[in-house]
């Protein structure tokens, strides 16, 4: 329980990943407001004026900001299924490349490593396309510098990697290492990584309209700009702390959705995409260092292991209809 605790205050506390550092200039100025306004209120200026909280209606102003949230998370949420999606198509294709593919001699093993290595390339190419990133190093420490220098020429480094791809998988056809079946369930992976490519493409370049993101903030400044006023009849000089208080709330959530609508950048909340391509490095290099009677442990059984395929309680058992 305790630890619970401590885990809640420090969240409460935590500035890194939190959107104060965001809105932190727009709330001081809404305290100043507020406490300028209680100076005139102490000087006998006539500024309390309540009749303000009429002009933007709350609820109108509560289902703008639920729905600005709504929509961006459901950004975020999409681009998190469509990277799962990937990470998944990457497991299973370079899974199947490494037992399906047919090793006839040394090189057919190299031309493997240099496939699941692709893989591991498309997902930090997508990673580096959907920030606007050109190649870099993390891509340069997979390829061959022909192959970098190849994708440094390229717009689009994930599609003429997942064309190298695909030109590998059509040449181990060709040369009898794959049957059509591996090859057609192959390309169904290759084809979900496009695809994730392109619904995160979709996002990134689909933002919210704006005009809406432009009326909602018109909103917010008029909001938070006549409470000072409706608030200093009662509160005097509590005025600026109550106002930069409400101020920080509905800030606040404005400033969340729009960090989360795009989920493929380097802001704290963004999708961890620097440790999703680490993991899939991890994955490949497991799988080309894991030793062969990992994979195919069945061809190294002892007698004594055999004879657990067939226990003798099973020879015991009855029949169906005995």
């Amino acid at each position: 329980m305790s630890s619970e605790k401590n885990n809640w205050f420090a969240t409460v506390f935590r500035w890194r990943g939190s959107i104060i550092p965001r809105i932190l200039p727009q709330v001081l100025l809404c305290g100043l407001l507020g406490i300028f306004v209680s100076a005139l209120e102490f000087f006998h200026y006539a500024v309390s004026w309540p009749v303000l909280a009429s002009i933007v209606p709350n609820v109108v102003l509560g289902l703008l900001l639920v729905f600005r949230t709504n929509t961006a998370y459901e950004r975020f949420w999409e681009g998190r299924k469509h990277w799962g999606t990937l990470v998944v198509s990457v497991r299973n294709l370079s899974r199947q490349i490494w037992v399906a593919v047919k090793e006839r001699d040394i090189n057919d093993k190299a031309a493997k490593v240099r496939a699941l290595k692709l893989l591991v390339a498309f997902t930090v190419a997508t990673k580096l396309h959907l920030r606007s990133q050109r190649p870099n190093d993390e891509l340069r420490s997979l390829l061959s510098e022909c192959e970098f220098s190849e994708l440094e020429a390229v717009h689009m480094p994930p599609i003429e990697i997942a064309l190298w791809l695909g030109a590998f998988l059509q040449d181990q056809y060709d040369d009898g290492r794959l049957n059509p079946y591996q090859l057609s369930a192959m390309h169904r992976h290759l084809d979900s990584l496009t695809e994730a490519l392109g619904a995160s493409e979709r996002i990134l370049r689909t933002p919210i309209p704006m005009a809406y993101a432009i009326h909602l903030k018109q909103l917010l400044f008029i909001y938070c700009l006549v409470l000072p006023f409706q608030f200093v009849g009662s509160l005097y000089w509590w005025t600026g702390p109550t106002t930069a208080l409400v101020s920080f709330t509905l800030l606040g959530i404005e400033a969340i959705g729009i960090e989360i609508e795009n989920p493929f950048g380097t802001d704290p909340n963004d999708l961890p995409l620097d440790e999703i391509c680490d993991t899939m490095r991890r994955n490949i290099k497991d799988l080309i260092e894991a030793p062969v009677e990992r994979l195919r442990p069945g061809q190294n059984l002892r007698a004594e292991d055999l004879s657990m395929l067939h226990p003798p309680w099973l020879e015991g058992s009855p029949t169906v209809g005995g």
